[in-house]
């Protein structure tokens, strides 16, 4: 877990973007480990006005990514920009994208997937189920291919020993626990480096490195509405 690919990518009165890196949470409960919370937090502390000095910042939670997943996030720097954002979330009106590198070839080239999901909150975990099971949620997602056979998204290098993969460019409409990782094992393309989810992966111990990258996050401002786009391509 390392915060070098951690920065800011802007800043204002409401809000902040940043990159979020692999091997952090979000949010954490253990106070021995740093999440993007108390990272942000002891940031614009730091950067306060003396006459605020004392007062814990308020930083409002406005989407999530998994502790193994890399990739822009926004959070809300005062009550009325989380509500907004909130708002404009719930709403479909974010656009998230993501690239994801898969062992083996899609079905299709592009495709959409749309699945039923339930969450298990005691094992951290999710599974494909029926329409109308206790608790199911419409999940969908699009994907294209975007190349093949080691021509990787800067972001998700690494030496693999996988003999074929496929990098997906991935527009997520929904936004479900563990999504993109399980619409993706249900067809086939699990995910590289997911220990959860990848059959391949499931009995390895220790830490590694999940090639999930949320790379592009569009959004209107909650003050200015204003249409923002931000990417690491």
């Amino acid at each position: 877990m390392s915060l070098e690919s951690f920065r800011i990518l802007y800043e204002d009165t409401y809000i902040i973007v940043c990159v979020k890196p692999s091997g952090i949470a979000t949010q954490s409960k253990s106070i021995k480990s740093p999440d993007m919370v108390s990272i942000l937090k002891n940031h614009i502390a730091k950067n306060a006005s003396s006459k605020n000095i004392s007062k814990e910042p308020y930083l409002g939670i406005i989407h999530r990514l998994d502790q193994p997943v890399q990739g822009i996030m926004v959070f809300a720097k005062t009550p009325f920009a989380a509500k907004e954002l909130n708002k404009e979330l719930q709403s479909g009106g974010f656009g998230k994208y993501y690239r994801a590198l898969i062992a083996g070839r899609p079905p299709k080239d592009s495709d959409t997937l749309e699945n039923y999901m339930q969450k298990d909150a005691k094992n951290n975990i999710s599974c494909i189920c029926k329409k109308g099971e206790n608790k199911a949620k419409f999940a969908r997602l699009s994907y294209k291919t975007v190349s093949r056979d080691q021509q990787y998204f800067s972001v998700l290098q690494s030496n693999l020993s996988e003999s074929v993969c496929t990098e997906l460019d991935i527009h997520l409409h929904t936004g479900r626990h563990h999504q993109i990782r399980l619409q993706l094992t249900h067809i086939g393309c699990p995910i590289i480096g997911d220990t959860k989810y990848n059959p391949e992966n499931a009995k390895k111990t220790g830490w590694h490195e999940l090639k999930l990258c949320s790379y592009r996050l569009e959004f209107m401002h909650p003050k200015t509405r204003k249409p923002l786009s931000f990417s690491l391509i």
